[in-house]
């Protein structure tokens, strides 16, 4: 990518983000938050990808069952806030095989989160972006650290995450953003 013109804005652990004029790439080996991991990224792209063209260009992208799954987890773990793109990701791709994948990687208690919150937007009771109440987030939190090896191996990652000097203005920017 950065032959086709990208630059490297972002290296973490995780992923690399990488951007050319507006347009934003982010590039990830495991799904993830603070450097906690909360999915197998490796375990993703050997069963859950299919062949695309992006601007001529072939590439790997996730099915759309697994994309319903990652913006679920994504939603839940890592942002805390549901947006309208995730409803309409759930609404019109969520079916048997997406609640067999969100089993199997241990982010069924996102994907139930954001399906109540989607619920909710439906009916007009909430509005997008939509902050997830903290006993929400913990639940699902609290679960995945009780069942997900993975997840409990890169938890103490969140230690070094914290230790950066940004962390403060980082914090704070994220606890009061009403956006993604």
């Amino acid at each position: 990518m950065v032959s086709r013109g990208f630059r490297v804005v972002v290296w973490e652990p995780y992923t690399v983000t990488l951007a050319r004029g507006g347009f934003i790439v982010d590039l990830y080996t495991h799904p993830f938050f603070a450097w906690v991991v909360y999915m197998d990224g490796g375990r993703l792209l050997k069963c859950c990808v299919e062949e695309i063209e992006i601007d001529g260009v072939k590439a790997n992208a996730l099915t759309r069952d697994a994309e319903v799954v990652v913006a679920a987890a994504h939603a839940i773990y890592k942002e805390h806030l549901v947006l309208l793109s995730d409803c309409l990701v759930l609404w019109n791709w969520l079916n048997e095989e997406v609640w067999g994948l969100a089993i199997e990687y241990g982010v069924e208690e996102a994907l139930e989160a954001l399906l109540e919150t989607c619920s909710l937007v439906r009916m007009g009771l909430v509005e997008t972006p939509y902050r997830l109440e903290p006993h929400v987030v913990f639940k699902a939190l609290a679960r995945k650290a009780l069942h997900d090896p993975l997840f409990r191996s890169t938890l103490l990652n969140i230690l070094r995450y914290l230790a950066r000097r940004d962390l403060g203005l980082r914090i704070s920017a994220r606890l009061t953003r009403r956006s993604y």
